[in-house]
């Protein structure tokens, strides 16, 4: 049973005690500057404060492939190879340099409204530390520092958010009054390497302030353990080549990122966290465990189900589903390029040398294939109906109509994701009130932190030993280093890593942040920025790509467009992860797809520009963004990002390479 406050509240992480004064402080909230003395004098207001920075921070957290602290949209995720459809900064029939099309993140200039973007999250989290000792001093010591705790660790993530969208920004760590004439307060944009420093310091505080669990009532609360492996993420972006222009040849910052990934290890470790499982189904299982402790989630946030207006409902469930299962569209297509990605059954990569046909794409998988894609024949249900079987393909009648077994012609691929989805939930809402929480930060990224560490400082030896630990507890034979094999040198151990993340990771709102931090576009550089990591990698840029989709089509020509030509055939089929013959599910599977399908191209692409098939282009300028005119005429001191012009047309110059 969930606790009332996870509904009340909104925020990411709750404590009970702050039910009852919750909804009243948010129509309390006063202007930047007015708060009374007494807004500290009693504990139920000072954890209200800090409630409604979560909520200012998280409430918007509805998705996993959601990224950016505050607005958390799919953008980011959808210029990447997981998700198809053309974005913007993709698309070779636009180019985007000018301050206007630059991102709006940044805010505006700072008023007695109250808005919530990056710059006024930031004061508040500068308010309450500023005023928490002095205004509050009669309030208990350990809460008092419990609760900086969470606001250090706050500011920290906006520091890393805005670093990772603009580079270097101004470092804002006090409330400053807003005036238009007052040089104290026109700050410069930072240097990266200042912006890591301060980020890197919060978190520091917030470790020593923060307990490494929290009681029940306020489970998901940031921790020790919490501050620590951002540290360790913090770092690890600040050593790789976006900003590092010596990370091949210089250890420093790498030795940083370990050192800060071994010391995050430890101490989750100490506090009862570690990879949760030892199967597949269990990492599948992982993901549901709700509102309550689970070893693999270092950050989680926290949703609700139902219909109640306060409620965050997770928006993952209901847009994943297909319709013939209860959803209400063609659920999240597969590109043929995540398809064909994940390893073979022996940890392998999927190659024909290997074994693999991309037809028969489902056969002999890593255990994970089957807990993140879902396809036709194979079985996932929902509350109502458990034993429901997935079908999603297209036949073609004798006048050349065509029908679909899903009764959506929007179907575009064999295999649609699944992963993170709960078979318990309940298709007559529509799946729209899951209550699913979303881990945001998992061990098993913290421990592909460390192994990318040792991979680029060069030990081999250990970045196996670390990619040995995610694919064990999936069940992947040990053998031939679980299918990766012998690491020749630094670039390939890296690039193994890279491709680790790619798996374990997918659908996590990770990968377009590997893709930035390496540079994996192409290898083209802005002048004075350093690229080429692409080749030195071994890899193919992701700039002339595509996302692929394709119809499973019947290989015959049907009676009707409105008759189902498999419908009878296929009443015995199913495949079942869960079921101790799966092998052989798979097997009756592959022989009905050879006998029944085709493969057969979409009528649209799935990347396209006006219906004309594109492949995708990200200009270099893209990895670090400029600042908006909006930003440059109410700061007209900032210096415009390399790559992009100013206001007035002039290039920029801020480079965020040091």
């Amino acid at each position: 049973m969930k606790t009332p406050f996870k509904y009340i509240t909104l925020s990411l992480l709750l404590a009970a005690g702050a039910v009852s004064c919750s909804d009243d402080f948010l129509k309390e909230k006063k202007p930047y500057g007015l708060y009374d003395d007494t807004f500290y004098q009693t504990q139920e207001r000072a954890q209200a404060y800090v409630d409604n920075q979560y909520y200012d921070f998280y409430n918007a957290y509805k998705s996993p492939v959601a990224t950016i602290i505050g607005s958390y949209t799919d953008g980011n995720s959808r210029l990447t190879e997981e998700l198809g459809g053309t974005q913007d900064l993709i698309n070779p029939s636009k180019t985007f340099i000018n301050s206007a099309d630059a991102s709006g993140y940044y805010g505006a200039k700072l008023t007695t409204s109250i808005n919530n973007t990056p710059y006024n999250r930031i004061r508040e989290c500068n308010a309450f530390l500023e005023d928490i000792d002095v205004k509050g001093g009669n309030l208990d010591k350990t809460f008092r520092d419990q609760a900086k705790g969470q606001m250090y660790y706050m500011r920290a993530m906006q520091y890393f958010d805005l670093m990772r969208v603009y580079g270097g920004v101004p470092i804002v760590t006090t409330v400053q009054t807003a005036s238009a004439n007052d040089p104290s307060i026109q700050l410069p944009r930072a240097k990266v390497s200042e912006v890591v420093a301060q980020i890197v310091k919060d978190l520091d505080m917030a470790a020593s302030l923060l307990p490494g669990n929290w009681g029940s009532g306020a489970y998901g609360r940031f921790t020790k353990g919490a501050a620590l492996a951002q540290k360790s993420r913090v770092l690890l972006t600040f050593a790789s080549p976006l900003f590092n222009k010596n990370w091949d040849g210089s250890n420093e910052r790498w030795d940083a990122a370990l050192k800060a990934g071994l010391e995050a290890e430890a101490q989750l470790t100490q506090d009862g966290y570690g990879l949760y499982g030892n199967s597949a189904k269990q990492w599948e299982s992982m993901f549901l465990i709700d509102n309550a402790f689970c070893s693999e989630a270092i950050t989680v946030q926290l949703c609700g189900p139902g219909n109640l207006p306060t409620a965050v409902n997770n928006s993952w469930e209901k847009g994943i589903r297909l319709l013939s299962l209860g959803g209400t569209g063609g659920g999240t297509p597969a590109p043929k390029e995540m398809i064909d990605l994940f390893p073979m059954k022996d940890g392998s990569r999927p190659t024909a040398a290997n074994g693999y046909n991309d037809f028969t794409f489902f056969l002999n998988r890593d255990p994970r294939f089957y807990r993140t894609f879902t396809f036709s024949g194979a079985k996932w249900g929902s509350k109502e109906t458990p034993n429901s079987v997935l079908w999603a393909y297209r036949w073609v009648d004798n006048a050349n109509k065509a029908g679909f077994s899903d009764g959506n012609t929007a179907i575009s691929s064999p295999a649609f994701v699944r992963k993170m989805t709960n078979t318990a939930a309940s298709k007559e809402t529509n799946f729209q009130y899951s209550g699913t929480d979303i881990f945001e930060y998992r061990y098993a990224e913290l421990l592909l932190n460390i192994a990318e560490c040792y991979a680029a400082l060069g030990q081999t030896g250990n970045t196996i030993a670390y990619l040995g630990k995610i694919r064990n507890r999936v069940g992947i034979p040990s053998a031939n280093n679980y299918g990766i094999g012998t690491l020749a040198d630094k670039y390939k151990a890296i690039e193994a890593v890279l491709y680790e993340r790619r798996v374990e990771l997918a659908y996590e709102g990770k990968r377009f942040w590997d893709v930035q931090r390496w540079m994996l576009y192409d290898n083209e550089a802005l002048p004075g920025v350093s690229g080429g990591t692409v080749s030195k990698l071994g890899l193919t840029p992701i700039n002339g790509t595509k996302r692929t989709g394709n119809f499973l089509q019947f290989k015959n020509t049907a009676a009707s467009s409105t008759t189902d030509p498999l419908l009878a055939a296929r009443a015995s089929i199913v495949a079942d992860p869960d079921a101790a013959n799966f092998d052989a599910q798979l097997t009756t599977l592959a022989a009905f797809y050879n006998t029944n399908f085709t493969r057969t191209q979409l009528i649209t692409p799935m990347d396209n520009f006006n219906g004309g098939a594109v492949n995708i282009k990200f200009n270099p300028n893209y990895y670090i963004n400029g600042l908006n005119t909006t930003a440059l005429t109410s700061n007209p001191w900032l210096l415009q990002t390399i790559g992009w012009n100013d206001n007035f047309g002039g290039l920029g110059t801020y480079n965020y390479q040091e």
